[in-house]
């Protein structure tokens, strides 16, 4: 598992995407299907169009962390994103090793929710074309109790839809299997198919504007008490979902142009854009679809095909469909982003020695991580057959846990350790959004509504996580019963 390839001997990436491709496949991967699905269950959390509240508390979230991936992006331009941060910040010979080891561990189960949860929503828009879609064919509830970690249930379903979404996978495989210049340029192409999608969205809302609708908050709106916290916390799981995505460009530093100007640009600069898109698609859509509908919508999980009812309002019938594609289209574009970004991460990992050795070959023509695509891709194609719901709830809390918040205090870490390090962007207003990124992390983390579910599929992967690389670094003589391998793989890699 640890074996290595020689770098000089293999084809190295080409770095040949600059600001503009990365800012477009950033954009593009944040702007998945998830607002298009989620704005009814974060209506239905805050109950009323308070739900506003957050998306943009969300926002300033997704800002804050952001200039934590900046930073540290622009002083680690390489491919692995989080992987190679984590190893750094905390020691590459010693707990680092572990650290960045049960990165993808977590990676092997979110990267394909991630990816499959994009898939399964495009199916779910498809389904507004030929409803037989949504026909369940067959469904399972695995439950297991564990007397240190409770029950933990697991439910799969089949519908015709099922089979739609695992197409769109191997669909995404194909084509990202070739050179990276030739997908900057297709990146292009799907950036523009999304812009025009929430353009026209904007457009149909500001000229069809209700302000009495849109701002029509039931009483006792904002008053601050527990289920108003508990509301907050469950919308803002949604939001970090489709706000998710600014640090893709950060898993493909070895293929940036500039990586130390160009990753912090791209990363803040989708954000910034994504956030005032989102916030205006909300308040267009309040203004036009009532949100009594869309609370209704939200708490049965259907018919949440609420830009489709927006059109269908405003347009008639003939807008509907067309808007359903474009969302299709879009969902599509990030899709292929996610699956870009995160099969370089296995690929950086593997050539450190911490995963398979099969992962970091390259292709000899085209030179991308060809093994590291395919095995992500086949894996969320099984992953296609989980419940949506389920599969958004559990990516963002494991993320939170093994991932985002031991990066966000570890850069505290590196500045401590590691102060005169080059750092080509230095985060604003130091220390400040760190510590309010992981705030942010823990109040999504416990301030919901049975928090306890997907916390248990989170600890569950965490222990079983380090059960193997325990074992793993007991049979290989690595940290923490020994540190020569490990040592060595480290010399050799560098």
């Amino acid at each position: 598992m640890n074996s290595r390839t020689n770098p000089e001997s293999s084809p190295t990436l080409i770095r040949g995407m600059g600001l503009g491709a990365a800012t477009t496949l950033n954009m593009i991967d944040m702007i998945g299907v998830g607002p298009f699905i989620t704005m009814p269950l974060v209506v239905s959390a805050m109950g009323g169009p308070q739900a506003l509240l957050g998306w943009i508390v969300g926002a300033i979230f997704a800002m804050c962390d952001g200039m934590v991936w900046a930073e540290l992006g622009a002083a680690m331009p390489g491919s692995g994103g989080s992987y190679r941060y984590l190893r750094e910040i905390y020691g590459p010979q010693k707990f680092g090793r572990l650290i960045s080891f049960l990165f993808i561990w977590q990676l092997s189960f979110s990267a394909p929710l991630s990816i499959a949860s994009g898939c399964i929503g495009l199916a779910g828009y498809a389904a507004y074309y030929w409803p037989s879609l949504d026909i369940v064919l067959a469904q399972h509830n695995a439950v297991l109790h564990l007397p240190w970690a409770g029950t933990l249930q697991v439910g799969w379903i089949v519908t015709r839809g099922t089979s739609v979404a695992v197409a769109v996978c191997l669909f995404t495989i194909l084509l990202l299997y070739r050179r990276i210049t030739i997908i900057g340029r297709l990146s292009n192409l799907l950036w523009i198919g999304v812009m025009g999608t929430i353009g026209w969205i904007i457009f149909a809302g500001l000229t069809h504007f209700n302000a009495a609708q849109a701002f029509d908050f039931p009483p006792g709106a904002f008053h601050l008490s527990h289920k108003f916290l508990t509301g907050l916390g469950g919308a803002m799981v949604f939001a970090a979902y489709d706000y998710w995505g600014y640090g893709n460009v950060c898993f493909l530093g070895d293929e940036i142009k500039d990586p130390g100007k160009n990753i912090p640009r791209a990363l803040l600069l989708s954000i910034l854009i994504v956030a005032g898109l989102y916030l205006m698609m909300n308040v267009c859509i309040l203004a036009v679809v009532p949100w009594r509908e869309m609370l209704a919508a939200g708490q049965n999980n259907s018919g949440l095909y609420v830009f489709s009812m927006f059109m269908q309002r405003i347009y008639g019938p003939w807008a509907a469909r067309v808007v359903t594609a474009l969302v299709i289209w879009t969902a599509f574009a990030s899709i292929f982003s996610l699956m870009l970004g995160y099969s370089r991460v296995p690929y950086a990992a593997a050539k450190d020695g911490n995963y398979f050795r099969a992962f970091a070959k390259v292709h000899p023509e085209h030179r991308f991580p060809y093994v590291s695509l395919v095995a992500l891709g086949v894996t969320a194609a099984a992953f296609c057959f989980l419940r949506l719901q389920d599969a958004i709830a559990a990516l963002v809390v494991i993320r939170i846990i093994v991932q985002f918040l031991v990066q966000a205090l570890g850069l505290i870490v590196l500045r401590v350790r590691r102060p005169n390090m080059p750092r080509p962007f230095r985060m604003w207003f130091y220390p400040v959004p760190a510590l309010a990124a992981s705030a942010g992390f823990v109040f999504i983390l416990f301030m919901r509504v049975n928090w306890q579910k997907e916390v248990r599929y989170a600890v569950v992967i965490l222990l079983t996580g380090l059960l193997i690389y325990f074992i793993r670094a007991w049979k290989e003589s690595e940290w923490p019963f020994g540190s020569e391998r490990a040592a060595s793989a480290i010399r050799d890699s560098g």
